[in-house]
């Protein structure tokens, strides 16, 4: 079974290519293009990896994070940010894995996926 990936991005051109990378990396994953609606799949589901947006529908990015920190079950997750927003990627730096600035190199962001993917499957 491969780890999943959830990339959380509201622009479909970029979901496609973040999703395409993480599937090259080895991930099954999933995409959702609104914040509330990644609340509540979180609430339900434990990806190994979420690429994240910050400037999303419904909820921001930051809630979404700070989702994901708060639970015991989700906090050990790795989230990538993905974003245009330099400044508040930094203000959110100690809650995610690495924080990535938007335009992001498909090549890179596959090679980062790969080194994220968990070896225990």
């Amino acid at each position: 079974m491969k780890p999943l990936a959830i990339v959380i991005e509201d622009t479909e051109d970029i979901a496609l290519v973040f999703q395409t990378a993480v599937e090259e990396a080895g991930f099954e994953s999933e995409i959702i293009n609104n914040g509330a609606l990644a609340l509540e799949l979180l609430a339900e589901v434990v990806p190994d990896l979420v690429i994240l947006d910050l400037h999303l529908p419904g909820a921001s990015g930051e809630q979404v994070l700070k989702f994901i920190r708060s639970e015991p079950r989700l906090e050990k997750i790795n989230v990538i940010v993905a974003t245009a927003d330099s400044n508040l990627a930094e203000k959110l730096s100690g809650d995610s894995t690495i924080s990535m600035l938007k335009p992001i190199s498909f090549t890179q962001l596959r090679q980062l996926a790969e080194r994220l993917k968990p070896h225990d499957r």
